[in-house]
């Protein structure tokens, strides 16, 4: 299992760089917004966004792209969004 995620990372490491970089912004830019609520939702909303976009590319890249996978992002995105806001609240 660990040489996978290793052999994944290495092959894949400039998408998976993007991936932990636009992470970190988003707790940057939750922490920095904390207490504004609009804010707040617009950043989960761009970050969720960035999200399903980065698993759609990332699948293309890989010649693995379906419905289902996107329905998938999209469905884990849609739930991000929700838990955050009860969480935020």
């Amino acid at each position: 299992m660990i040489t996978f995620f290793l052999k994944n990372l290495k092959k894949y490491f400039i998408d998976y760089l993007i991936f932990i970089t636009v992470g970190i912004l988003f707790i940057t830019l939750l922490s920095f917004f904390k207490g504004n609520r609009f804010e707040q939702f617009i950043i989960i909303t761009l970050f969720v966004n960035l999200y399903i976009f980065w698993g759609v590319f990332h699948h293309i890249k890989l010649n693995r792209l379906n419905l289902k996978i996107v329905v998938e992002y999209i469905i884990i995105g849609f739930l991000t969004i929700f838990l955050l806001k009860l969480i935020l609240i």
